[in-house]
């Protein structure tokens, strides 16, 4: 993208944009014709297994109030215990208006990278299952496709276990000792 195609993106895409193309990063932000505010509804907009969408989830640590960025699969849910054991504190849910203010970004297109203040990241480690995955880019119209161990260059964030169970593997038989 040039910089006049730039210009015509929505302003937290623009961001976005212009922080991967200081990184380095190959891949600059498409816009999608629908919006991909859910992980599904990315992953279907896409052609794409839902998992291979990487969600970014905004929480609170009530400690400090800061906020705390866990980028996950799509198909997997948080288990804030866990997140709560990375980040040394309690941690609450954020409302949308926490949200826009710590990352300049609305629910639906928080972007892993270019936020307003800089969170507390973590990346779960069920993202590395894939060989691509998409993100947000600041808007809800907004991706970017990238490599899981490239959310780790661009967030300088750990990558931990931070997701519940999967229900198919907590029935899975135990071996026999």
């Amino acid at each position: 993208m040039c910089g006049a195609e730039l210009k015509n993106l929505p302003e937290g895409v623009q961001r976005v944009a212009a922080e991967l193309q200081r990184r380095g990063h190959p891949h600059l932000p498409q816009m999608l014709d629908d919006a991909a505010r859910t992980a599904q509804q990315a992953a279907d907009a896409l052609g794409i297994l839902v998992g291979q969408v990487a969600k970014s989830i905004i929480f609170r640590r009530k400690s400090d109030d800061v906020a705390v960025l866990v980028v996950t699969s799509g198909d997997r849910r948080v288990d804030e215990k866990k997140v709560e054991a990375h980040v040394g504190g309690k941690i609450g849910r954020a409302d949308a208006e926490f949200v826009k203010s710590r990352t300049g970004f609305s629910i639906g297109g928080v972007s892993p990278v270019a936020h307003a203040t800089p969170p507390v990241t973590l990346i779960d480690q069920d993202l590395l299952r894939f060989e691509v995955v998409w993100a947000a880019a600041g808007h809800p119209h907004g991706v970017f496709p990238l490599h899981p161990s490239d959310l780790q260059r661009l967030t300088g964030a750990p990558v931990v276990d931070v997701v519940q169970v999967p229900a198919a593997d907590a029935s899975a038989p135990q071996a026999a000792a």
